[in-house]
């Protein structure tokens, strides 16, 4: 770190640090060598730990020796992954497996499948049983991200698995009996789907006992001094560049920026930094330059045309948003995509009408 005379930021020399989803963390070996111990728990190893992150992780180690069901929100980028294994490695369970599953990855069809697993020959193409995510993680943890995208129709399965304990694998009559500790991770907003019928209202409440918000990266702008200088340093070491200082202006100018993108964005940003920089100082492109060339949609023609349509949308539905009849329906979009449209191409409802 630099002194005020010399007024620059000194980076250790040789890290040997990683990073996972968003919240960054350092590896065991690598805090422990710091700090001269032999081991640390993982959750003393995430990044900005002692700054805003402090009262999310006194939660964390609040509910993490119990068997609650926690709901983790915030927006992408925020490390939603990274404090789901952070209660899982402080929970009684942390010898067992933390089973992650992406629901917003797994095509509809198969996902039932994949969570409880199937028998052979339960559908076309399954010529061998399948064990679902469910039994892999008996006694241990399942992570179910982005939970918002699972389908209506097994959202009344997962309920039940969540109640009961049990369940059957598809095509089988056998009723298996798990002990599973459950983690969700959103960036929707639930309880608004929930409203609105996109989401069951009953599986809302249950996955919502222990909930847990990760705030945005501009919520947090004292943490992006210690990200900034974690990530320099693990780039640095991973392209074997030695860089020894942040000049002042520069920390100033990525703790000003908001990062829609959130830690991802930011750690993304410090790479190309790292490429571009020499003579050991970290010296990115300018943020003017890298907003300007990252537009949404390239095509003005075609930002003109989403524009218009999205416009008339809302117009035709009196700017209600959400449910069957609001202007996502009318697009095919979901209500948080069409938010996140409207954010980014400048759209607002008039004064006497309010975003629902």
């Amino acid at each position: 770190m630099s002194t005020a005379s010399n007024s620059e930021m000194q980076i250790k020399e040789n890290a040997e640090t990683m990073s996972m989803n968003s919240i960054a963390y350092r590896s065991d070996e690598q805090r422990a060598h710091e700090e001269g111990r032999e081991e640390l728990p993982f959750v003393e190893t995430i990044v900005g730990r002692r700054g805003s992150l402090r009262g999310i992780l006194s939660l964390v180690e609040a509910v993490a020796p119990t068997n609650m069901t926690v709901l983790i929100a915030g927006e992408t980028g925020t490390g939603k992954e990274v404090i789901a294994r952070a209660i899982h490695e402080l929970s009684p369970r942390r010898n067992r497996n933390l089973v992650k599953v992406n629901c917003a990855a797994i095509p509809a069809g198969l996902l039932e499948s994949e969570l409880f697993g199937h028998e052979r020959g339960a559908f076309t193409g399954a010529v061998n049983s399948h064990v679902g995510r469910f039994t892999l993680a008996d006694r241990g943890t399942l992570l179910l991200d982005e939970i918002g995208d699972m389908p209506l129709e097994l959202q009344a399965k997962l309920l039940r698995v969540l109640q009961e304990r049990e369940f059957e694998a598809v095509g089988s009559t056998r009723t298996t009996r798990v002990d599973v500790r459950v983690v969700a991770a959103t960036n929707q907003d639930l309880k608004q789907m929930a409203q609105d019928r996109e989401f069951r209202e009953d599986l809302y409440y249950r996955l919502n006992v222990f909930p847990i918000y990760l705030p945005p990266l501009r919520e947090r702008k004292a943490d992006i001094p210690e990200l900034v200088e974690y990530f320099v340093q693990q780039f640095a070491a991973s392209m074997d560049k030695l860089i020894e200082s942040i000049p002042q202006e520069t920390m100033r100018s990525l703790v000003r920026y908001d990062w829609p993108g959130n830690i991802r964005e930011l750690q993304n940003f410090i790479a190309r930094g790292v490429v571009l920089s020499s003579d050991g100082i970290f010296e990115p492109a300018s943020l003017e330059s890298y907003e300007r060339s990252e537009p949404e949609i390239s095509n003005p023609t075609l930002e003109d045309k989403v524009r218009s349509e999205i416009l008339a949308a809302c117009q035709r539905s009196n700017w209600k948003l959400g449910g069957p009849r609001g202007a996502a329906a009318r697009l095919g979009l979901k209500r948080t995509t069409l938010f996140y449209k409207m954010k980014r191409l400048g759209i607002a409802p008039p004064a006497d009408h309010s975003r629902d």
